[in-house]
């Protein structure tokens, strides 16, 4: 390793020299308290910017390792040190002058969920926390001067901003630890007290804007029906009362405007925690719980919908069903068989972004075409099977049509944001009314075939040519040339878990995995990821901005990769 020394007099012979000179400077450096690696150097100052990381031991830092000595306290440290970064490098970002990118300082921006990245680890006792930066340059020259205000004073402010216990809100790092400790758990208590989510009291649901994730001003907070109102003890808030919602059928009704697809929302993103201020920090999902919608013209791949969809004409198979182009009922159903296959313990499904005919029919409907001429087995029919045969619970809203209201075990409205139980009267309402609609079945879920194989219809890259993998957003990436559309993919909250799965996708293409079908490929490649982190999966310069996907978002990937 050489010494920061070293490196300013690296910087004074390279100054003004053609760009590429910049290169030279790729290594670790010593600058006392920590170490700077430049990683990867930008081939000009128009490019991608520079690529480096620091390295600082507990011991110079002054953070003790029982700050990390969990996963659960590793992940809520990592993300507390990365948000105190990123408000530094802030300040600092393109006050050194020149063309391009020059100046420039980027790290994460975290959002409100609290979510494993590759921008701050922990290894053993030293935390590592990756950055970019533009080289400065004048055209294409190098001006090393701006580049040595970045590294040798701009820098190490952020790092002693950052990176030193005693310049830390020691009781928002501690508190931001005890908070997701309490979120982790609910999650535990979820499955003691066979609860599919809980939405705890004092809650705020409804965001700013269509476009900020943060909480709206004013909003009203979320207060539980007396009926479902559980208590729940935790380690650091002590008691915590809120909504408990059971696993079964659970619906979500009540008027236009009055908060049902905004309490379904905040369930979606309740998979993840969140910071302190969110609003939502304990609005606790079971993990695995997938928002199923329609998704008109995705790529569906060899997926048995034989339980929703059958004897299409042509005599097309059902049980082995591909298409590029999908329908709204054909893709949803897709979705329920999928995910099944990725391990799915709870069903979220807003009626406004469903197919209808997938979802009921009703009377005259079913008076005008015959059951006979109905490819489609409504979900109605198999909601109640998929609870009692494969475990899976749903949570539906409904404003428009009371078909469901028999099958569920709980009906909760939403009534100027506020919810009230309304199970005994609208299960007293549903016998009462007489109507040729098809009710649910008790019958068994039908069989089907959920062991596809894990397949690409490239062949396999090993070697050549690098892949590129380039973010789209949280709406997708793009893998070399090709498009993995996930605008519909909705629990996806951060653009850095699509570029994650766009090298997840790289790894499963590139590296054969253990395992006769797809569930245990990718069962597989989870626990490594689980274990290694999001680093096990690239080569030794690893991306700086990750964020882990869940198991579920990974199986969607695939799904709909036209590779």
């Amino acid at each position: 390793m050489k010494t920061s020394a070293q490196l300013e007099s690296m910087l004074r012979d390279i100054d003004r020299r053609s760009y590429p000179a910049y290169k030279s400077l790729k290594g670790a450096y010593s600058f006392g308290s920590y170490c700077l690696s430049i990683d990867h150097v930008q081939g000009d100052p128009f490019a991608s910017p520079s690529r480096l990381t620091i390295h600082i031991t507990s011991a110079a830092s002054g953070f003790s390792p029982e700050l990390w000595k969990t996963e659960d306290r590793k992940t809520a440290f990592c993300d507390f040190l990365l948000r105190q970064f990123e408000r530094a490098v802030q300040t600092y970002s393109f006050q050194a002058k020149g063309s391009g990118k020059s100046g420039a300082l980027f790290t994460t921006r975290p959002g409100q969920e609290v979510l494993r990245r590759t921008a701050c680890i922990v290894e053993g006792q030293t935390i590592l926390l990756r950055f970019e930066a533009g080289f400065p340059a004048n055209g294409r020259t190098i001006n090393s001067r701006e580049l040595s205000k970045i590294l040798f004073e701009y820098l190490p402010r952020c790092v002693s901003q950052a990176l030193f216990y005693k310049n830390t809100d020691r009781k928002a790092l501690r508190e931001a630890i005890q908070l997701y400790e309490d979120q982790q758990t609910v999650r535990s208590l979820l499955k003691e007290l066979d609860l599919a989510a809980f939405v705890a009291d004092g809650s705020i649901l409804p965001r700013m804007t269509g476009v900020s994730d943060k909480p709206m001003k004013g909003a009203e907070p979320f207060a539980s029906p007396a009926s479902r109102k559980v208590i729940l003890s935790l380690p650091h808030a002590g008691e915590l009362s809120g909504m408990g919602i059971p696993k079964g059928i659970t619906l979500i009704t009540g008027g236009g405007y009055h908060g049902k697809s905004t309490l379904l929302k905040a369930l979606e993103a309740g998979v993840y925690n969140h910071i302190a201020g969110d609003g939502r920090e304990f609005v606790i999902t079971d993990d695995t719980a997938v928002k199923l919608r329609a998704e008109e013209g995705r790529i569906v791949k060899k997926v048995d919908i034989s339980p929703f969809i059958n004897h299409l004409p042509g005599g097309k198979d059902t049980s082995c069903f591909s298409t590029e182009d999908a329908s709204g009922s054909t893709s949803q159903a897709a979705g329920v068989m999928e995910g099944i296959e990725a391990g799915a313990r709870l069903f979220l499904i807003d009626e406004d972004t469903c197919a209808t005919n997938f979802m009921v029919r009703d009377e005259l409907m079913q008076r005008v075409i015959a059951p006979d001429k109905e490819p489609i087995t409504p979900f109605l029919k198999r909601i109640r099977p998929l609870f009692t045969d494969m475990g899976i619970s749903t949570i539906l809203v409904v404003g428009s049509s009371g078909a469901y209201f028999q099958a569920a075990d709980c009906v909760i409205q939403m009534d100027c944001y506020h919810a009230y139980d309304i199970t005994e009267r609208a299960k007293e309402e549903a016998a009462r009314f007489s109507s040729g609609m098809e009710g649910s079945s008790d019958g068994p879920f039908p069989k089907a075939r959920t062991n596809r194989a894990l397949e690409f219809s490239s062949k396999r890259r090993d070697g050549g040519r690098p892949v590129k993998i380039r973010a789209q957003g949280r709406d997708g990436f793009l893998y070399d040339k090709t498009l993995v559309d996930l605008r519909y993919v909705e629990q996806l909250v951060d653009e850095e878990q699509s570029r994650a799965l766009g090298y997840i996708l790289l790894y499963l293409q590139t590296h054969p995995l253990p395992g006769k079908d797809m569930a245990s490929c990718l069962s597989v490649l989870w626990e490594k990821l689980k274990k290694e982190g999001l680093e096990s999966i690239v080569s030794s310069d690893c991306p700086p901005f990750m964020a882990m996907p869940r198991l579920q978002e990974i199986f969607a990937c695939v799904n709909r990769c036209r590779l």
